[in-house]
């Protein structure tokens, strides 16, 4: 028998993560198959808001099939499928459903394909966030629970169902109202930093300093990520430098990176080192121009999320930690910095210290504001 929080996981995130309005075109994505049972509770409610969807799910192993056997140009193909997801007058809000059923489908695939793939996918990507910046379209990204993803976390399916529900506040009588008082007590921490030029964090794990002047601080309050909690920023492009050890492993499509160290200089990183697979970290940072750059820097605020999961939507979010991603800006930031890229990274900041204008707003894991 179907959990009744996946109804009121989709509630949510039509009537208020995406906020459907009648007449509006929704592009409903599963990563998979195996997301069908929230993608046809998305799309029920869809209906009822008023709104239309159109109902995507990939087919497992064909990312696997292409990367094995495309060649040459076939490798800078995108679909015209993805270039209409994101044109103006087509969908006005996008929901995208990740459901894997091998998260290590790609560990072994050709680094150089990838990346000529992602490269190729990168102006669609650009567009999501433009028309996002410019107030023309929503966007949510979630999680179904599936193997896979339980066996990432360490947790049998139920374990990390009830994982997933609860780090989206569903048990909660009235998950909206929760994810307002999020957002209130996060736009505190916002409405501190605004105005705000240098930002320096200390401690055994890092020693970076960057100018956020002229940036903007967004509040994520369960909008475009279903879980969320965190503030996050783009840095002035070239203004980051000192270093970074991320006490996380770093995951990208699938590829484990375990103890990586960046170094930086004038918003380049121009050193980057790994315990495991530091060939593949270097090949990913060499993607594009902006690749070596931060595009992003963020604080997490759900202290709901207590485990590392190899899932970077909750990961991110863990409280009394940051994240940094080198490659793409979110242009609402003021970011400019523009790649194919876009990685986090975690690190712990349960000891240490995070000071705007010099003045200590956080120390070892939580705000002082």
């Amino acid at each position: 028998m179907q959990d009744p929080r996946l109804n009121k996981m989709a509630q949510v995130i039509v009537n208020y993560s995406i906020e459907v309005q009648p007449g509006q075109s929704v592009y409903v994505w599963g990563s998979t198959h195996a997301a069908a049972p929230l993608m046809l509770e998305v799309y029920r409610e869809v209906l009822k808001a008023g709104g239309n969807a159109f109902l995507r799910a990939d087919l497992a192993g064909a990312q696997e099939i292409f990367l094995e056997t495309a060649q040459g140009r076939q490798l800078d193909w995108v679909s015209p499928v993805d270039r209409v997801s994101v044109a103006e007058g087509d969908f006005d809000c996008y929901v995208r459903i990740g459901a894997d059923v091998n998260t290590r489908r790609l560990s072994s695939a050709d680094p150089d394909k990838f990346q000529r793939m992602q490269t190729a996918a990168g102006p669609v990507l650009r567009k999501r966030l433009d028309r996002s910046a410019a107030g023309n379209y929503r966007w949510c990204v979630t999680r179904y629970p599936t193997d896979a993803h339980a066996m990432d976390a360490e947790m049998s399916l139920d374990e990390y169902s009830e994982f997933l529900f609860a780090a989206c506040l569903l048990n909660d009588p009235d998950p909206v109202a929760s994810w307002r008082v999020m957002g209130r007590r996060q736009q505190g921490y916002v409405d501190f930093l605004r105005g705000k030029k240098a930002i320096s964090l200390k401690g055994p794990n890092i020693d970076m300093t960057m100018s956020i002047a002229g940036r903007v601080f967004m509040n994520s309050q369960g909008l475009r990520n279903f879980p969320d909690g965190e503030i996050f920023t783009g840095p002035v492009e070239n203004s980051v430098n000192g270093w970074v050890n991320y006490t996380y492993p770093g995951i990208y499509n699938g590829r484990e990176v375990e103890g990586i160290r960046l170094e930086f200089a004038q918003g380049r990183v121009v050193k980057a080192t790994a315990a495991k697979n530091e060939v593949f970290l270097n090949k990913v940072l060499d993607t594009d121009e902006g690749a070596r750059t931060l595009g992003e820097f963020a604080i997490g605020t759900n202290y709901g999320i207590t485990k590392f999961s190899r899932d970077i939507l909750f990961d991110e979010k863990i409280g009394g930690t940051i994240h940094m991603a080198c490659g793409n800006g979110y242009p609402d930031t003021g970011a400019v910095n523009k790649s194919a890229v876009h990685w986090d990274m975690i690190a712990g900041m349960q000891e240490g210290e995070i000071c705007a204008d010099g003045v200590a707003f956080y120390r070892d894991g939580k705000f002082l504001i």
